[in-house]
C-alpha cells in the first residue's frame, strides 16, 4: 500500500515547483509590460495592456498556489478507521466493475496525478465534484456524481 505521507511529500514538492516557475514567469511578463520597448507606439498597440493583463493573471495564480502551498504545509495526516467517514486526508479506494482508483482527499491542490511505486494516485478537493460526493460517506457506500462524461457511479471499497 502506498504510504500517505509519500503521497502528501510528492504532492507538496509538485505545488512548490510549479509554484516557483509561475513566479519566474510572472516576473518575466511583470518585466516586459512595463519595459520602455512595450510603450505603445500608437493608439491600436496594445502590447503593453496585454502584457499587464498577462502578469496579474499569472499573479493570481501564484497566489492561489501559494495558499494551497500553505494548506499542504498545515495538513497532518491521520489513519482512518473502518467505520469513518472519508474527509480530508484520506486515501480512498473506489472501484466500478472495470477498474479501481484511488484518490487522495487534499484540503487544495487537486487534480494532479502522481505516480508512487507504480500505483496512479489523483488528488481530490473537497470543493470538486467528485470530493463533494465522497466527503462525508464511508465504507461500501456508493458515490455518484455529474461529471463531463455524465453521471459516474463507485463503491468506496477502502478508507485508510
Amino acid at each position: 500500500m502506498v504510504s500517505k505521507q509519500d503521497i502528501l511529500e510528492r504532492l507538496r514538492a509538485r505545488v512548490a515547483a510549479d509554484l516557483a516557475s509561475l513566479i519566474e514567469s510572472q516576473k518575466r511578463t511583470q518585466a516586459g509590460a512595463v519595459h520602455e520597448e512595450s510603450r505603445p507606439e500608437d493608439d491600436k498597440d496594445t502590447r503593453a495592456i496585454e502584457a499587464s493583463y498577462l502578469a496579474r493573471g499569472l499573479a493570481e495564480r501564484v497566489e492561489k498556489l501559494q495558499h494551497a502551498s500553505a494548506a499542504l504545509s498545515a495538513l497532518r495526516l491521520r489513519n482512518f478507521g473502518a467505520e469513518e467517514p472519508v474527509a480530508v486526508g484520506a486515501l480512498v479506494t473506489l472501484k466500478t466493475p472495470q477498474r479501481e482508483v484511488l484518490y487522495f482527499v487534499a484540503p487544495a491542490a487537486g487534480g494532479f496525478r502522481l505516480e508512487i511505486d507504480g500505483t496512479q494516485i489523483t488528488t481530490v478537493t473537497p470543493t470538486a465534484p467528485l470530493g463533494k460526493a465522497m466527503v462525508g460517506l464511508s465504507l461500501d457506500e456508493e458515490v455518484e456524481f455529474e461529471s463531463p462524461h455524465g453521471l459516474q457511479h463507485y463503491e468506496i471499497v477502502d478508507i485508510c
